[in-house]
């Protein structure tokens, strides 16, 4: 678990080595033009990458959690650039910093929970067998049991507490 102590210039240099294949970058703007997310918000995946070299404030930026993650970006880059992974590293940097979105951080505590990102409840029961699906999903809904060890799985690698750190450090005034 990184510590919350870290200089920002330590911070930053994360950040550089994170990003630093986009330096490969043509602007030729397929990356922001590709993106079904950026047609209906202000997310330019293009510019968040570049800042990330240039400032911690990207952490702060609602922006970084808006991408899908569809890799219609990397998958049409002419320079190979991995623009999805490189937010992806950009957000595990947030993270272990303490910033995600309330919207995300609440995902993560049903996970630590439930063993499931989407508890299932009776009116998705209801919907799964009217649709002649089994009632309860192949996951630790039917097989209880094994909610412990998920939860051993989030403990050893430190999820709980990376949850925890983001819960500290008031992301919904923040962000």
């Amino acid at each position: 678990m990184e510590s919350r102590n870290v200089s920002q210039t330590d911070i930053l240099a994360q950040l550089r080595n994170a990003s630093n294949s986009a330096l490969k970058c043509m602007q030729c703007g397929i990356c922001s033009g590709s993106c079904p997310s950026g047609r209906h918000t202000s997310l330019n995946i293009r510019k968040i990458v570049k800042r990330a070299a240039k400032t911690t404030d990207i952490l702060s930026d609602k922006q970084l959690w808006m991408c899908t993650t569809c890799y219609n970006c990397q998958e049409r880059c002419p320079r190979g650039i991995e623009i999805v992974d490189i937010l992806l590293d950009i957000r595990a940097i947030s993270a272990n910093h303490g910033k995600i979105l309330p919207e995300h951080r609440k995902v993560c505590e049903m996970l630590l929970e439930y063993g499931h990102a989407v508890p299932i409840d009776d009116e998705n029961r209801m919907k799964r067998m009217a649709i002649g699906l089994e009632e309860v999903p192949e996951t630790v809904h039917k097989y209880e049991q094994d909610l412990e060890e998920v939860k051993k799985l989030l403990e050893s690698c430190g999820f709980d507490e990376l949850i925890l750190l983001t819960k500290t450090a008031d992301l919904d005034d923040e962000l």
